[in-house]
């Protein structure tokens, strides 16, 4: 069959198709297309063409490397020569062509079976080397050596620094290492050894690298973040944990955020939230056999609905200055959580609780009935004669925890805890200043610190929804 021409309309590019009838092998060979003046002189223009001819075109090296490494990140071949400015239409079946005899190459020789004709091709000569080609390949292998163990020097290293805080080393991390190790040592076709002595696979540092824009630009979305959450994490100079982060975000900024973006965050930049430890010393001291105790009324019913039913009283005490101590009695309305009375005093005596259940008489958002239960530990101020002749007068019930039983009080103990942790007392080096600090937090944990259990409102908020419900 003769070869049949076609040229389209003017300005159009010339094809040539040449068929061939079926042989005696039965196989058909595939049409070729030869490249036209026009084109030749567009493909000799692109950097990552060596030459070109109407039959043939030879790539640079960089562009052979530049395919293997998209490929095995999962672009096509076609993306691939559309990145690097060949046109679809004019290279047409040679981009599937070039790929797949790239891929074998690779895949037989790695990077060095990409190199042209000009270079080392890694297969051995058939003569003796010369002493300088042995001086030379010694080097080179005393080189990646050292780049091995340096290498695998960092890997261990890392590996036992997690390992202290129970955690794992990252396969990321391993990339880092390796590239920093490359660079370093400036090493070619060595990136399979590599990988194989710190047991990662050679695809995957493809797809680290490749991603190494997404990563920087999620670092800044992340950082970005963190100044936010940093914000609510020291609103009004007391740290919080996620939970009170989120609250304040919302309630104060008008951000909403998802809780576990929050603690991922605070993870990632080591934003610690304070925990309360174990106290052996906080109980006060035990009632006075002489003094009268009553049984435990409210037995734990801690949840009530209406604000004023159940309010919780306890001493805590408050180190400040050079070793001195103060005193804390507060009153607790377990409906909305919020301190509606505290009283602070050099000194623990019965005056303390007399003056703080003074205030509780006084107050105008906190109705005390006959209903009421004043709940308290067996402390010797709370059996005593004074304070249980004052309940009366209020016309309350009295009620308190079994001896020893910090949980009969939980609530109450819970406060001082958090207290305590978010309170940083070192600054108050003398009464005075204490007193403002606590008048402070005071404030703050009643109009601005936000709970979860209020439906993520403050204990003021909590109480006005109530009494408007």
């Amino acid at each position: 069959m003769e070869p049949i021409e076609w040229t389209p309309v003017k300005g159009a590019y010339v094809y040539r198709f040449f068929f061939c009838i079926i042989g005696s092998n039965g196989v058909e060979e595939m049409s070729k297309k030869l490249f036209s003046s026009g084109e030749i002189e567009i493909l000799s223009m692109n950097p990552n063409v060596k030459r070109v001819s109407e039959k043939s075109i030879i790539y640079s090296d960089e562009f052979k490397q530049f395919f293997i490494n998209e490929y095995y990140s999962g672009v096509s071949p076609t993306r691939i020569f559309e990145r690097a400015g060949f046109s679809k239409e004019m290279m047409g079946y040679r981009i599937d062509r070039a790929a797949e005899r790239w891929k074998k190459a690779y895949d037989k020789y790695g990077m060095v079976g990409l190199l042209g004709r000009n270079k080392s091709t890694g297969r051995p000569s058939s003569g003796d080397p010369t002493e300088h080609e042995i001086i030379k390949k010694q080097q080179a292998k005393i080189k990646l050596l050292e780049a091995e163990v340096e290498l695998l020097k960092k890997v261990d290293f890392k590996e036992r620094r997690r390992s202290e805080t129970n955690q794992t080393l990252k396969i990321s991390e391993i990339y880092e290492m390796i590239s920093n190790v490359i660079i370093k040592y400036r090493l070619k076709q060595v990136l399979s050894f590599l990988c194989k002595s710190a047991g990662v696979s050679r695809s995957g540092y493809y797809r680290y690298i490749s991603t190494k824009t997404k990563r920087l630009e999620r670092e800044k979305s992340d950082e970005q973040l963190r100044d936010i959450i940093l914000m609510a994490y020291s609103f009004r100079g007391y740290k919080k944990g996620s939970r009170s982060i989120k609250m304040t975000l919302e309630g104060k900024y008008g951000i909403i955020f998802n809780r576990k973006r929050i603690q991922r965050i605070m993870r990632k930049y080591g934003i610690v939230c304070p925990i309360r430890k174990s106290n052996p010393y906080r109980r006060m001291q035990k009632a006075n056999q002489m003094h009268h105790k009553v049984k435990n009324i409210l037995n734990r019913k801690f949840n009530q609905t209406v604000p004023g039913k159940v309010l919780l009283t306890d001493i805590t005490y408050l180190k400040y200055g050079k070793g001195e101590t103060a005193y804390l009695s507060t009153v607790k309305d377990t409906c909305t959580h919020e301190i509606i009375a505290y009283q602070l005093s050099k000194h623990m005596d019965i005056t303390l609780v007399i003056d703080t259940f003074q205030k509780v008489k006084s107050l105008k958002n906190v109705t005390v009935t006959k209903e009421t239960i004043v709940h308290s530990d067996q402390g010797c101020h709370y059996t005593s004669n004074e304070y249980q002749t004052l309940l009366k007068s209020l016309n309350v019930v009295q009620s308190m925890s079994r001896k020893g039983n910090c949980w009969d009080n939980a609530p109450q103990e819970s406060f001082y805890g958090h207290m305590k942790d978010e309170l940083n007392l070192n600054n108050c080096r003398t009464y005075e200043l204490l007193e403002k600090a606590i008048e402070d937090y005071m404030d703050y944990y009643n109009h601005d610190r936000y709970q979860w259990g209020l439906k993520k409102m403050t204990p003021a908020q909590y109480r006005d929804h109530l009494l408007s419900a």
